[in-house]
């Protein structure tokens, strides 16, 4: 006999079907979800180990999460470092003795005051001119034929005070470097020697006293046609362009000097190459002399200091003011009264 089937039974077997294929559903979701995740777990710890063979200090270093952009986003710490100094960081127990022996003598030598080289004295090579270009215009005469220089052991030429010592660089230098060649010469450091041999010289020394020859014969007297300043400038510039020396540098190296600023007003437009030893640039040309390879030389102090002076600021009724300029002579100076 066929069975029968009740109505109930029919509408009832829809909803199991549906049931049982909503079950299915779930169960496929569920491990399709597991095998994601065993998935993801699995990346992610292969890209740990990847990092930690590579270097185990850098496991942290990098990390990658998921932003609201669904962009991966990198954070780097310690960027900065190469593996190679992350490495170095790492302690050694083979060579921490050996570290901490180079840090005691590294902190030993910075502790020793090591005393800075002496510079290198500069080399000048000095023209052997004639008395009457340097020390003849102080009355000096040699004692004998050939003899060019005073011999500064016994005796030094005086040098006119008053207001010639403003200009007398050019007589302090020159006795500088005959100083320098005596063996007995107490200095053990020089800011100059004089060298015999010109290849050996850094420079080239005219010893021309140009200051002391304008201050003492620039005015014609009654038996001279010409000024002996100006006889003395043109027999410089003949002799000084007639030496080789001139000729193989084109007086680039030469070392003249013109700290009077009246001085050498011929000599100059021709001898211009040269260094120029001035008091400034004010009655020069910019051709004739500028800072690029001049030498400003400051004057010589003439006013006598005070000695024991024990006044003070109270005691002093009036002030002195001093406002200088960049234009020679355009000065001027204030006293004013408390």
């Amino acid at each position: 006999m066929k069975k029968s089937v009740s109505p109930v039974s029919c509408f009832r077997l829809p909803e199991m079907v549906e049931r049982s294929n909503t079950r299915y559903h779930r169960m496929f979701i569920t491990r399709i979800s597991m095998i994601f995740l065993l998935i993801s777990i699995l990346s992610v710890l292969s890209w740990f180990l990847i990092l930690s063979s590579t270097n185990p200090n850098r496991v942290l270093d990098h990390i990658s999460v998921s932003g609201p952009t669904d962009s991966p986003l990198i954070i780097i710490k310690n960027s900065e470092k190469s593996p190679q100094q992350n490495d170095a960081e790492l302690p050694n127990p083979k060579n921490s003795g050996a570290a901490k022996t180079e840090e005691v003598k590294e902190t030993l030598q910075c502790n020793q005051k090591v005393s800075p080289p002496s510079p290198r004295p500069l080399k000048v090579y000095m023209y052997d001119m004639s008395p009457e270009f340097h020390f003849g215009l102080l009355g000096w005469k040699p004692e004998r034929n050939g003899v060019v220089w005073p011999d500064v052991r016994v005796n030094v030429p005086h040098h006119p005070g008053g207001l010639n010592l403003q200009h007398s660089v050019e007589y302090w230098l020159t006795l500088d470097l005959l100083f320098s060649e005596l063996p007995e010469d107490s200095r053990t450091s020089r800011a100059a020697i004089r060298v015999k041999n010109y290849t050996e010289a850094d420079v080239v020394f005219v010893p021309f006293f140009s200051s002391l020859s304008y201050n003492r014969f620039s005015k014609v007297t009654q038996k001279q046609k010409q000024r002996r300043d100006r006889e003395l400038q043109d027999k410089l510039v003949k002799f000084v362009t007639a030496q080789k020396e001139w000729k193989i540098s084109g007086g680039k190296d030469h070392v003249i000097m013109a700290h009077h600023p009246n001085s050498m007003s011929t000599a100059r437009h021709k001898l211009y190459p040269a260094m120029f030893v001035v008091a400034d640039f004010g009655r020069y040309s910019p051709r004739v002399a500028n800072v690029d390879k001049d030498i400003v030389a400051p004057y010589k102090h003439l006013v006598p200091s005070y000695a024991n002076d024990t006044s003070g600021f109270d005691s002093r009724p009036v002030l002195l003011y001093f406002q200088g300029a960049i234009y020679r002579k355009a000065v001027s100076a204030c006293l004013l009264h408390k």
